[in-house]
């Protein structure tokens, strides 16, 4: 029985397509073959019942079910325009659930259309956790590398910390001081921007921090004058290499939805809940 199993589960793997994205889709004639449909026009019953599921379900038909011309070949080599589908994973799913139930080979497709899409589901959410967790750990880098850099730019003679990190921001984002960037991304009154920033935004900025203590202790520069010309001109610098190699500037940059300290919080109650 398993050996059967594997060998329809591998039928619908053997006709599953990738279009010039890598996106995966199926055919519906060839579907109707495998759900064992010797003729298209019973077939189309359950092509319109799954539509009908996925216009219910508030999905774009469009989206999942895109109408093609295909040429088949009848008697003597002549040839003839037919209608076909190229069907999502999800209208996959739709049809074997639209299909007859009574054919084993119908609940072997929905068993295999029910675990792909569960699949992408994990798949979904492991890169929703992990994108979390690069924002976590970028920006736990940016905390380390804002504490270590003031205790250079103390040792060399900044007493305004403000505006020194102010210089910082203003290369990097065109004139703009930490409050013009708060005031752009919505934020409220002494909300962190760094906690409001994504990875790309936060790279950009964990480079322009590193660079610059590197640039202090390197060249030995002195004075909170000079200091501060010097975190300005990183910035500066970032910023003109970013635009010179066709990056976003970072004040284009989207915000995420969930500041970092929300991301903690819920953290912190599902472990609690746990």
């Amino acid at each position: 029985m398993n050996e059967f199993n594997n060998y329809n589960r591998k039928r619908f793997e053997d006709i599953k397509h990738f279009d010039e994205n890598e996106c995966e889709f199926w055919y519906a004639r060839e579907i109707s073959k495998v759900l064992e449909y010797t003729e298209w026009r019973n077939f189309v019953k359950v092509l319109n019942n799954a539509m009908e599921a996925c216009k219910n379900s508030n999905n774009d038909i469009n989206n999942h079910f895109v109408e093609v011309n295909k040429m088949i070949e009848i008697a003597k080599g002549a040839k003839r325009k037919v209608v076909d589908y190229k069907l999502s994973r999800y209208a996959g799913y739709l049809i074997v659930q639209n299909a007859d139930s009574r054919k084993e080979v119908v609940a072997l497709g929905q068993t295999y259309f029910a675990i792909q899409t569960r699949k992408q589901e994990i798949s979904e959410m492991e890169y929703s956790l992990l994108s979390e967790e690069k924002r976590l750990y970028q920006r736990n880098l940016t905390k380390k590398g804002n504490h270590s850099l003031n205790q250079i730019a103390k040792n060399v003679g900044v007493k305004n910390f403000d505006k020194f990190h102010n210089a910082g921001y203003r290369g990097l984002y065109n004139g703009e001081t930490a409050n013009g960037i708060a005031k752009r991304k919505g934020l409220r009154y002494r909300e962190d921007i760094l906690d409001n920033m994504g990875s790309d935004e936060l790279i950009a900025n964990l480079f322009r921090i590193s660079q610059t203590e590197q640039k202090l202790k390197r060249d030995n520069i002195q004075g909170e004058n000079n200091a501060n010309k010097t975190y300005y001109k990183m910035g500066r610098d970032i910023r003109k290499f970013i635009e010179d190699q066709g990056g976003i500037m970072p004040e284009n940059l989207p915000t995420p939805e969930k500041s970092i300290k929300q991301i903690e919080k819920e953290r912190k109650n599902s472990l609690i809940k746990k």
